[in-house]
């Protein structure tokens, strides 16, 4: 599995042509799974809003949420970096805002870094948050933040408005970009033009990396998912199965047997 990745590990993989592995994950035990299992970033990320909270979009995630679900991820994590997801309305509000709540990641929850959506409109946040010692992934393409704003879920193809967005966020010192819902010969130009890792979701093979959510990788729920999501388990249908089996040896009295007991 390695030691623990680091900017260095994560800038020498693009310049060798590693792939970089990425996963989200919202607690302690499938960060643990996913740690041990050899991924190179986890993101703790505000979809935690729909994919543990029930919620619709990932707007109502509060910060105190996310440095909760962060501070949990964290103490599983030997090998991974941590990257804590900045929720809406934790940073669009003032730079001063965004540095403390950045801040709050490292500091109480034990974060590496921390992720925020949009281009060349947050820049100047990038920079100053870079700028106080906190190392910050930008986002780019889909950004769910702005699901009302973009008119839903759309793909993002115009190809000028990304590279610029891609350009003005590197130079403002974010250390990778997420590339989300992004044609691939785009996401192929941007990769190129940028010095900084690219992680894909939706964008193709030519990002420097890759990241999925972990719930829809391993078959945990039952909402649709995106065309760019492949599921690698069905683990749904396995845990119906044995709550079934639960109920039925309980109301036949199977369960507890006599090796279950003191």
């Amino acid at each position: 599995m390695g030691s623990q990745v680091t900017l260095t590990t994560l800038y020498k993989m693009k310049e060798k042509g590693e792939k970089i592995v990425a996963l989200t994950a919202y607690d302690y035990p499938f960060a643990k799974m996913v740690d041990e299992s050899g991924v190179h970033m986890i993101l703790v990320g505000d979809s935690v809003g729909m994919v543990v909270q029930g919620e619709s979009s990932t707007l109502p995630v509060t910060m105190d949420e996310m440095i909760y679900h962060t501070r949990i991820v964290s103490k599983a994590a030997g090998h991974a970096m941590i990257v804590g997801d900045m929720p809406f309305m934790s940073y669009q509000a003032s730079i001063e805002h965004a540095i403390a709540n950045a801040g709050r990641f490292l500091k109480e929850a034990g974060a590496a870094a921390v992720k925020l959506e949009g281009g060349r409109a947050v820049s100047e946040t990038i920079k100053a948050i870079s700028g106080a010692g906190i190392p910050v992934q930008a986002h780019i393409g889909l950004t769910p933040q702005s699901v009302h704003q973009m008119g839903g879920y759309r793909v993002q193809r115009n190809e000028e408005q990304l590279m610029a967005d891609a350009l003005e966020i590197e130079s403002a010192g974010a250390f990778s970009v997420v590339l989300e819902g992004i044609p691939s010969e785009i996401s192929e130009k941007i990769t190129k033009a940028l010095a900084i890792p690219t992680i894909g979701i939706g964008a193709g093979p030519h990002c420097d990396g890759q990241i999925l959510v972990l719930h829809d990788l391993l078959g945990l729920n039952d909402r649709h998912l995106p065309k760019f999501v492949k599921q690698y388990a069905n683990l749904l249908d396995d845990a119906k199965t044995g709550i079934k089996q639960y109920i039925e040896e309980v109301q036949a009295g199977k369960f507890p047997a006599k090796k279950h007991c003191y």
